[in-house]
């Protein structure tokens, strides 16, 4: 019975770090598409420079863009973003050098939702934009930002060590001290970032160490929530909505489970609640746990359906799922939902 219930949660956890094709022809037309291949075709060719330039967009209106397209990534809402951004991006590069400053924050965010759709090649080549613009407009917290997306691809391609430099290098940088808060802020998310990295070494007493370092600065910066606008959101609560991942990437997914003291609508963003539900369901998943981690699952959709829906590593969660124990029409449901079966 042990030795059954051991290879099923094997099966999920394997399952989960491998990419996990959608089941059909494979040859989606662009009106077939979901959200999440439209957003990274659309990147993609607005970063090589091809497509269609779309109408005309004054330079002027480039910063209220941003807002609005920020706002698109904080709720999920990938099919508007798929239209907005990769427009954007173009703009940008037509606007000329004096708003380098807005087209760095405009691959910033097409950063951070590539790496969420597991596409590091177009990660990294976002990233390097944005740092290199961002350097060039004169934008150290940007600087930084991109350094932790770096920081970010460099923990996923498994080089550790080149990860918490970039993190850490970044975090002691004297221009987000002499920046107040939202560049104290910062330098809290870069700490979160490190500790992550540690956790993959399965270095637990490290992560624990950083991360309490992290809840410091924010303990310290008081109930508000600093870089909503940039990376999701700073605060207590998203130093513990990092904890519970960072628990079971360190090898404890009860402690991560046990270290879960927050209410997902103290997070401040959408995007922020459905990696809270997510997190959850991958420390279920590892723990072996199977009905609380289909639970935690739908609680994601129905907080972010779109996100859901598109995230590779959700998709490889509902197969390790369906090919390790008994299938529900809930499971089956959200699975068809996600591509991954059949509708």
């Amino acid at each position: 019975m042990k030795r059954r219930k051991l290879l099923a949660n094997l099966t999920i956890t394997a399952a989960a770090a491998a990419v996990v094709p959608i089941t059909g022809t494979g040859h989606s037309s662009a009106a077939e598409a979901r959200p999440g291949e439209l957003l990274v075709t659309g990147l993609r060719d607005a970063m090589l420079g091809l497509g269609p330039l779309g109408a005309p967009l004054s330079p002027d209106h480039l910063p209220g863009e941003l807002a609005r397209a920020v706002a698109h990534f904080n709720a999920s809402s990938y099919g508007s973003l798929a239209v907005r951004l990769p427009r954007l991006i173009r703009a940008g590069h037509q606007a000329g050098a004096e708003y380098h400053a807005v087209l760095a924050r405009f691959y910033l965010l097409a950063t951070r939702a590539l790496i969420k759709l597991d596409e590091p090649q177009l990660g990294w080549m976002a990233a390097d934009r944005a740092r290199r613009l961002a350097l060039a407009g004169g934008a150290p917290l940007d600087v930084a930002e991109a350094a932790r997306q770096q920081a970010v691809l460099a923990r996923q391609a498994g080089w550790h060590d080149q990860s918490l430099t970039l993190a850490l290098a970044a975090a002691d940088d004297p221009a987000l001290r002499e920046a107040g808060n939202i560049g104290i802020a910062q330098r809290g998310l870069l700490i979160q970032c490190a500790a992550y990295t540690v956790a993959h070494q399965r270095d637990q007493e490290g992560m624990r160490r950083l991360t309490k370092e992290a809840a410091a600065i924010a303990d310290e910066l008081g109930g508000i929530t600093h870089l909503r606008d940039t990376a999701g959101g700073f605060n207590r609560a998203t130093v513990q909505l990092h904890l519970i991942s960072a628990e079971y990437k360190a090898g404890d997914p009860s402690a991560a489970i046990a270290a879960d003291a927050l209410h997902p609508m103290t997070l401040p963003t959408v995007e922020r609640r459905a990696l809270y539900w997510t997190d959850r369901a991958t420390a279920y998943a590892q723990w072996g746990r199977r009905d609380q981690c289909i639970d935690a699952l739908l609680e994601a959709e129905r907080c972010a359906a779109e996100e859901t829906h598109a995230r590779p590593a959700v998709k490889a969660m509902l197969n390790g799922l369906l090919v390790s124990g008994r299938t529900t029409p809930e499971l089956r449901g959200l699975a068809a939902r996600a591509g991954v079966l059949p509708a």
